[in-house]
């Protein structure tokens, strides 16, 4: 020992010349490496004396009928997962219990001022306190760390754990939900006689807790329970700490609801699309495939429960509302297409519709103008279907006279034949015929013009016909586009108060 002494001596000396250190340096230098070889003798000389005849199976306690306090407290350092579907919470705890051995105690006079040593955690009785609710397949021992045992027999035991826990997870107000995990430690084979579990603090430790990106921490409170199960009559208790988390709703907004409500809005616009570009039903077919895709990513994560989360019901009412939008464009665009084989418009949805309806939604056919009175528009039309009528009439009596007059010469033309018949000769009779076959061609000349009269009168009926029913197509068109924007607007309010 002393030529161990000497040479410690000699190279710290040599050290000191090295690095022009004096000679209190080294004293001080001496001292603590004395002091640690004198503590590490009297460590060695207690552990032997306390572990002698000591055993870590039984309860250390003077008197059996006492019960033993173990002091718990739960430092919460991250979350590491939360698995909705499965209803797990994973997390890393810091557990530190600390209980007083009746049997590890020493005069630390007696041991140069040796106060407190470390040992291993499997070298002392531990209590058996496990977390109640764990919902992970591997039982296996707790870590064995050191305890810190003091010489007044109070042994602290801090060990490192990763928990799987399981927790009711609420998913109605998903992504703006709260949820509260409980953590409920307590020992599993010792009653409230034999163990007591105190609460060190109020509520958890998060002083070192590491932020998560999903979920807010909004506290970690602890309360005792003393709970009597019915195989025993023996009070048992534990303490049960409730993780208040808040979840962060930014990811889940811009991935997930903002995508969905800008689909939504093409819903209504499809009301505005030309009923004769052919893409109405596919533009409604497309946002509900797309739904259709987000609803079923949402439902992925989610646990399969009775309760629908609040996005999903968002998406089951968008979907719902693009599937009538749907269904009225099909209506609407045969009511367009509706051609001379249709039924003229009825008067209720000729006052309705094209009077009334058409104005409030700003529906004009070619040249009419929203601020023009109705009035004068009908006054205007009037006057040009009685212009139209009277021409028709002055045109219809010009052709009239004109054959009348056609047929009085005829007459007279045949009189003269018929008078001068005997005293004619055979140039006059071919004169004659060649006169009344001209007038026979003059009259069916007219049944021609009043036919092609009648049909393009007929033609124009059929075409006002067919562009009534495209001018009720299109204020209904506009009537449902309102109408489906005001329920767009609608629920993403409602979700949005959900959230605030």
């Amino acid at each position: 020992m002393a030529i161990c002494i000497l040479v410690v001596i000699n190279a710290i000396w040599s050290l000191g010349d090295s690095m022009h250190t004096t000679e209190c340096d080294i004293f001080h230098i001496l001292f603590d490496v004395g002091v640690e070889s004198a503590q590490g003798k009297y460590a060695q000389m207690l552990f032997s004396e306390l572990f002698g005849d000591y055993s870590n199976a039984l309860r250390p306690v003077e008197d059996t009928d006492k019960a033993l306090n173990v002091t718990l407290q739960i430092t919460l350092s991250q979350i590491k997962d939360m698995d909705e579907r499965n209803q797990i919470l994973t997390t890393y705890l810091w557990i530190r219990q600390s209980w007083y051995d009746a049997y590890l105690k020493w005069d630390k006079d007696e041991y140069d001022g040796l106060d407190s040593i470390r040992i291993p955690s499997n070298l002392v009785w531990r209590p058996d306190i496990v977390l109640y609710n764990k919902a992970d397949d591997d039982f296996s021992e707790p870590v064995n760390t050191n305890v810190v045992l003091r010489y007044d027999g109070k042994i602290t035991w801090d060990a490192p754990a990763i928990t799987k826990s399981s927790c009711v997870v609420d998913v109605s107000y998903f992504p703006f939900d709260d949820q509260q995990c409980n953590l409920t430690f307590g020992s599993w084979t010792y009653n409230g006689n034999q163990v007591d579990i105190i609460n060190a603090l109020d509520s958890g430790d998060l002083s070192d807790f590491i932020e998560d990106v999903e979920w807010e921490i909004h506290g970690m409170p602890a309360v005792k329970n003393v709970i009597t199960y019915g195989c025993c009559s023996e009070p048992y208790p534990d303490i049960t700490f409730t993780l208040i988390l808040k979840r962060r709703s930014s990811f889940y907004i811009f991935n997930l609801l903002l995508p969905c409500v800008l689909i939504s809005f093409l819903a209504p616009l499809g009301f505005y699309l030309p009923a004769d570009s052919g893409e109405k039903v596919s533009l409604g077919v497309t946002v509900l495939l797309a739904l259709t895709v987000f609803q079923l990513m949402v439902a992925e994560s989610m646990p399969p429960s009775e309760n629908v989360p609040l996005i999903g019901k968002y998406y089951i009412a968008t979907m719902t509302m693009i599937t009538a939008s749907t269904a009225l464009t099909i209506i609407i665009m045969n009511i367009h297409h509706c051609g001379a084989e249709a039924q003229p418009v009825p008067q209720w949805a000729r006052v309705v519709i094209l009077d009334y309806m058409s104005k409030i939604f700003f529906v004009y056919d070619v040249g009419e103008n929203c601020t023009s009175p109705q009035r004068v528009k009908a006054q205007e039309h009037k006057l040009r279907k009685d212009f139209k009528y009277q021409k028709k009439q002055d045109r219809h009596e010009g052709v009239t006279s004109q054959v009348s007059r056609n047929r009085n010469n005829d007459s007279d033309l045949k009189k003269k034949l018929n008078g001068h018949l005997n005293n004619s000769n055979g140039i006059q009779c071919e004169n004659a015929k060649d006169a009344v076959n001209c007038c026979s061609c003059y009259t069916v000349l007219i049944k021609n013009i009043e036919y092609i009269a009648n049909c393009v009168r007929d033609h124009k009926a059929n075409r006002a016909k067919g562009i009534e029913w495209k001018k009720v197509a299109k204020v209904m068109d506009r009537f449902f586009m309102w109408i489906f924007f005001i329920m767009v607007f609608f629920m993403s309010f409602l979700i949005i108060g959900k959230a605030i």
